[in-house]
Parts: structure tokens; sequence; C-alpha cells
């Protein structure tokens, strides 16, 4: 069903033949060959091998690893976070897949956990479902949504696993604890779905929707975007809504914490742009910097973690790279001169696959999956097993996409199991395990021939 190097190094130079775009593997190469931004630098040396094991093969290295251990090579008894990033970053999630649920209704988003416990899946017919991952995938908890407008648009769990929020196309965001022992939570009924409004402020014009949310890192705070062009923040201890900012021209589909501390907010939007906001200094309602790049509207952003680089996926194909240091101030978007195009009702138009931005400030570009009809996501894979060495999407064309953040080359892509479009997926923070819904209803997890243990063995 899928595939993926088993000689990762090698498989910069084994490319899969032409992109989307029309250009060739090895043009995307040669364009990453050229960058020098200390960020390639740091993805080197957090997934790849000790000075002790540079010079060997892949085999060899792993092998040499595992010795380096037992005669106790590192002083600690145990590998460095790089060499085992570099030891697991080679167990790609390609095999399978096998079936988790089926539902009814599209799959809109899923998510695990951050110990990966427990993994959430929201269907657009009023359905979220939490699954515990450790008592072979059983439902924990069959939450059945309040007030629902179109779709579930959104699901994050709080940082300590007690509570869910989730959105639809509404002005509401309701809470939801988790922890209760019934196994069915039906609003209202069962339990109780707290409902936040965030049409509390003054120049409310038209009932609006969410299309993001977010946990802060201690779950104080949810940051969201929605399509009335705003971002909010809600101070969950105070229960009141504590900021809105008219951050964009058109509709915020995607909104992240930059880093722990909770003062930088990324957010894309139709407009095209992105922006970063810092909380900190806001007194004159300005983003703190604009990142050009994408011919057309932003879809999903996740972060780095660093407070300093993130990706974005967009409806020109595209998923970017960005380093916040070369933001600027403001920008002109009537230097974006590509013609409007609704991804809802047509194809991409061939004629712009090849265009670019006259200012483009991304990093790196990463072209191979479909963005079409849906906000399809990205993100970076797990710091833990791969050194967030690799980016990966859900596509339009019912697959998920595996790309070498330095390389630029699609190292897998798992295919042949869905029918419909895959929104969103999420990769184990620690195991070499895939968990992809698609709009056939289907979750489905992708694999690799690696048991727990062995992968305690890298401890």
């Amino acid at each position: 069903m899928g595939y993926g190097m088993s000689r990762l190094h090698e498989a910069y130079s084994e490319h899969e033949g032409e992109n989307t775009d029309g250009s060739s593997a090895v043009e995307v190469k040669n364009e990453f060959s050229k960058l020098h931004n200390d960020i390639f630098q740091l993805t080197r040396l957090r997934s790849g091998p000790s000075e002790s094991v540079c010079k060997s093969r892949d085999t060899a290295s792993i092998t040499r690893l595992l010795r380096g251990r037992e005669v106790n090579s590192s002083g600690n008894g145990k590998f460095s976070s790089a060499d085992r990033a570099f030891a697991l970053g080679h167990y790609l999630p390609v095999d399978g897949p096998e079936i988790v649920d089926r539902m009814d209704s599209r799959a809109y988003v899923s998510q695990f956990s951050a110990d990966g416990s427990l993994f959430v899946a929201g269907f657009q017919g009023s359905d979220i479902r939490i699954y515990d991952v450790d008592k072979d995938w059983e439902v924990h908890k069959d939450i059945h949504a309040r007030s629902l407008r179109w779709t579930i648009s959104d699901v994050s769990l709080s940082p300590d696993q007690r509570f869910l929020v989730y959105s639809s196309l509404a002005p509401i965001i309701h809470i939801v604890n988790i922890g209760t022992a019934s196994r069915e939570s039906y609003a209202n009924v069962t339990d109780i779905h707290d409902g936040l409004d965030f049409s509390q402020h003054e120049d409310v014009r038209y009932s609006f929707g969410m299309f993001s949310v977010k946990f802060s890192t201690d779950g104080r705070e949810l940051v969201a975007g929605s399509n009335d062009d705003s971002i909010y923040v809600y101070d969950l201890q105070a229960d009141k809504l504590t900021l809105r900012l008219p951050a964009h021209t058109s509709d915020v589909n995607t909104v992240a914490f930059a880093d722990e501390s909770g003062n930088l907010i990324y957010s894309g939007s139709d407009d095209n742009l992105c922006k970063v906001w810092d909380r900190r200094c806001l007194s004159s309602g300005e983003a703190a910097g604009v990142l050009t790049g994408h011919l057309h509207g932003i879809t999903h952003i996740d972060s780095r973690g660093d407070g300093r680089c993130f990706i974005s996926n967009g409806k020109d194909q595209a998923i970017k790279m960005w380093d916040i240091r070369k933001m600027t101030s403001n920008v002109d978007g009537s230097e974006n001169r590509v013609p409007a195009w609704d991804y809802r009702y047509s194809r991409y138009p061939q004629q712009q696959k090849q265009q670019k931005h006259p200012h483009d400030q991304s990093l790196a570009t990463y072209r191979g999956h479909s963005v079409l009809r849906t906000l399809i996501r990205c993100y970076f894979s797990p710091t833990y097993s791969t050194g967030q060495k690799y980016i990966y999407t859900g596509s339009y064309d019912a697959s998920v996409c595996i790309y070498d953040v330095v390389s630029g080359s699609q190292v897998a892509k798992l295919q042949g199991y869905h029918h419909l479009a895959v929104r969103d997926c999420s990769w184990h923070p620690s195991d070499p395990l895939l968990v992809s819904s698609s709009w056939d209803g289907r979750i489905a997890k992708w694999s690799r021939a690696c048991s727990q243990q062995d992968t305690s063995e890298l401890d």
C-alpha cells in the first residue's frame, strides 16, 4: 500500500521522477543544496548520527550505535537524542494499513495526544471519538457534538488530557471533560459541554465560525482563528475572551502558538499571508511581522516549537518552511498578480504551477501532494523518534506524503487504501505509527515492522 526507503541516506539520489509542478526531483535537490540556514543544519544535527558513526553506511551505523552503547562509549549508558532519532528515523510508518474505525461521515480532524496514549478523531456527522491506544484502540469516549454547524472543524486536547475542545463554523467553542465515567458523551445529558462564546465583542456584524482552535502549552488559554478575519484568545481560568485581533483581510484558516511561552502566535489566511503576532506589544494592533510566498490561501500551520520556525500548507499546492527572522513589517498584497482561483470547484490551473511569488521569503518549498476542496493539514515529524527530520501531509488524492526536510525529497507516499481526500493525519510521538483520516470515513493506521521492545531498546 505504501513505500519507503530503507536506506534513507541514499534516498536523496533515488528520487521519484517528476513532482506535480513539473520540476524534477533533482532540481528540488539542487535548490535545497544551496540553503545554509541554521535550521537545516540543526535538523541534520538532531537527526543524524554522532561523529563516531558518521563515516559508516546505514546498516553498519546502527550496529555501531548499539555496540557503542553496550561498551558505554558515551559515558552515560544510553544513546544521545540525535543517535536515537537517527536509528528510529529509519523506521518510516509505511506498512499496512490496518483499519481503526469507519464511520458514515467524513473524517475531518485527527490527532494523537502528547504522550501517544490517546487518539482523537472528529467527523462531519457530529461525532468525536477518543481511542485508547494502549488498550487495542478501544473507544475511550464517544462524544456527540452540540450545536454543530456543517462539521467539526477542529479539536484540541488539553496538555493534561483532561479536557477536549471542539469547534465548528459557529462562534461557540465547546469544552468537554473527557475524564468522566460515561463512555457516551451527549451534550448536557450525560456530560456538560460548556459553550465558550467568542462573539463577546463590540463589532459583531454577523454569525461567524471557527476554523482552528488550539490549547496553550500550560492549558490555560485557547487561541482560535475564524472566518471573520480575526484571531481570538480565550482565558479558560477567567472564563472570558481576552483578545480579538482583526488580523487578516480574509478567513483565518489556521493558528498556532509558536512555543511554550505563549507570547508568539502564528496565523495563516486566505489572503495568502502568514503573520506573526507578539502579545507583548499589541498596542498598535499590528502584526510583529508578515511572511509572503504563497500564491493562494494558507490551509494549515504547524510550529516547530522553537519560536522561530514553522511550516504552512497552501492552496497553491505547496508546503513552505519559514524562519520568522526573515519576516518583514508589512506587505503590499497587490504584488501578487496570480489570477483568482477557487479550490472548491476546480483543479489547480496548470499554468500557475510554475509561478513563484516575486518576494518569496520562505526557506524551502515542498511539492507533490494536492490541496483541494478542504483545509489539508501538514506537520513536522516527532522530535523524539525522528529529530523532526520529516514533514508529512494529507492530500486530496487520498494519500499521505512524507518529505525530507533538508533535501526536499518525497521519501514516502502512503496510498492505495483511502479513496477520498485525506484531510488530516498524525504521527505517534515515539513509535513508527501514523494514522490517516479520510473523507471516506475511514481511520487507518500505518506502521513499520518494529516492535515496542525494539524502540524501547533505543532509550
